[in-house]
């Protein structure tokens, strides 16, 4: 298995097909369904599809660059990260992370967020990146504050914010 990067407890590496059953139920746990309800795949199909799409993307070193996460102590598939573009801002890109709820509350999602920032500003040399957390969701909030991610703005009337309460927007400079 080739690894893109790792940190102290994890091992971040491209997709693969045999992924799609654990990314498929990593993805209907609560916690994924209510903070990112776009990020929930319909069935098994779907989520290979998405696999499908993020290992060409990655093959091919463009957005979005979305990785599978393992855990270093076990090999188990524990959650995935990814960068995305902003629309008209080159440069600029959108990091999103999960940690399944086995894992969640072990600073793994801190750490993540460490490694993928780090990654994206010396592979993609991007200069600014974007945390978006659904207001509510304290526990992202956290970990974008503890990776000096600054609360810039708050968007309302989001596209993908289904209960209407807001966007909390955090910037990190590279």
């Amino acid at each position: 298995m080739e690894y893109i990067f790792e940190t102290k407890n994890l091992k971040i590496r491209r997709f693969e097909i045999e992924d799609a059953q654990k990314l498929y139920k990593n993805h209907l746990e609560e916690g994924v369904k209510r903070w990112i309800p776009n990020e929930s795949y319909a069935n098994l199909q779907e989520a290979q599809g998405a696999i499908e799409f993020f290992a060409e993307c990655v093959n091919e070193r463009h957005l979005p660059f979305v990785l599978a996460v393992e855990l270093k102590e076990n090999g188990e598939l524990i959650g995935d990260t990814g960068i995305n573009e902003v629309d008209g801002k080159p440069n600029e890109v959108e990091i999103g992370y999960t940690i399944c709820k086995e894992y969640s509350g072990s600073g793994y999602a801190t750490e993540l967020v460490q490694g993928m920032t780090r990654f994206a500003c010396e592979t993609f040399k991007v200069k600014i990146l974007y945390g978006r957390v659904m207001h509510g969701n304290n526990a992202s909030v956290r970990v974008l504050d503890k990776n000096a991610y600054s609360f810039v703005s708050e968007e309302i009337d989001a596209d993908d914010d289904p209960y209407g309460k807001g966007m909390l927007i955090y910037k990190k400079e590279c």
